[in-house]
């Protein structure tokens, strides 16, 4: 063990994870993601198998030392640094392991691209659902600790609504498969059972209660008559229930055509109080944008007046703007939907 360097470190070796890096550099590198904090790692390790994840966190559990995991770095709210051990999945649980194109489904490791399993789906005329604008770099394993939405979820649901199976290592370091495992067999899954029916009543109607809820633990999943879902039930905890080693996914079928219409309000509340009218066309995605942020853009891109002109796209002048994507089998259909939201939504 090189001078200075710490046991939890040595034993991380010792026991098979191939990859542990310690190097100043490295850990500069991974005390940040996309948000503002900065937290220096004591090790950063790149697990290429499911078996080395599980090494690392009996080696973490004994030392007591933090277990962060890892996508792509994208959180803005600090979610993937800590001072502890970094696992970075990204760079070998990377594969989309397959895809059933009868059971709209697909099974991949966690450190899969969200654009990549959209190619392999893609091929076969599906789409995962979930598309956060950090699509080409986050991870579905990141999406999974976080319940990522995106643009879309109003037309395809958040990734909880959307994931069919979770194979994860308890805190405890059990493995658990929530397709397979049942609470007669498993402790952890009975503690949740009793824990629900304890609370039952503050879950039903506290919890779950619109639609795009997505902090905290969604306990609401665990209820009866939701059908004991421990997949839906972990994802957006973070990685401090358990941690995902593969994931079978719901897909969805991509639309043949879609058509954007831009609606202008006087204000973004105006915009606000417009949006629900429009729900009965079943968009994929709304979006609100207030008009001072397109004049940012315009004054800040060009460096003549011409420039400014051509930074945006022309857009209606109104204070608040939504931003509406509806589907279609043909292009016309799908025009005709756009058509019919401007009516509906009683725009200028």
């Amino acid at each position: 063990m090189p001078r200075g360097e710490p046991e939890v470190v040595r034993d991380l070796r010792s026991r098979g994870v191939s990859e542990v890096d310690t190097a100043p550099r490295r850990l500069a590198e991974y005390s940040s993601d996309a948000s503002l904090y900065r937290v220096l790692p004591t090790a950063v390790a790149f697990p290429r198998a499911a078996e080395e994840i599980a090494a690392a966190l009996q080696v973490c559990r004994e030392h007591e030392v933090p277990l962060t995991m890892r996508g792509g770095g994208t959180s803005i709210a600090g979610n993937a640094i800590g001072s502890g051990v970094v696992l970075d999945v990204s760079r070998h649980l990377n594969r989309v392991l397959s895809v059933d194109p009868d059971a709209q489904a697909a099974t991949v490791e966690p450190g899969v691209l969200l654009d990549d399993l959209q190619r392999a789906a893609g091929g076969h005329g599906l789409r995962f659902g979930p598309d956060p604008s950090t699509h080409s770099r986050c991870t579905i394993g990141g999406m999974i600790g976080n319940n990522s939405c995106g643009s879309r979820a109003l037309g395809y649901g958040r990734t909880a609504d959307n994931v069919v199976a979770l194979t994860v290592l308890t805190g405890g370091g059990d493995c658990l498969d929530t397709a397979t495992a049942r609470p007669a067999a498993a402790p952890v899954l009975a503690a949740l059972q009793a824990v629900t029916a304890r609370y039952l009543g503050t879950i039903r109607t506290e919890l779950g209660r619109f639609g795009r809820q997505v902090s905290g633990y969604s306990l609401e999943h665990l209820l009866p008559e939701r059908g004991f879902d421990v997949a839906a039930a972990l994802v957006g905890t973070e990685g401090t229930c358990a941690i995902t080693t593969q994931a079978t996914l719901r897909l969805v079928p991509a639309p043949r055509h879609t058509a954007l219409v831009v609606l202008g309000y006087d204000s973004l509340a105006d915009a606000a109080d417009a949006a629900p009218a429009l729900l009965g066309l079943a968009p994929t995605a709304v979006e609100g944008l207030d008009a001072r942020i397109i004049g940012l853009v315009r004054a800040r891109s060009g460096r003549s007046a011409g420039d400014e002109a051509r930074a945006v796209a022309e857009l209606p002048e109104e204070g608040g703007l939504l931003l509406v994507e509806l589907a279609g089998p043909t292009k016309d259909e799908a025009i005709d939907a756009a058509r019919q939201a401007v009516a509906a939504a009683g725009a200028r």
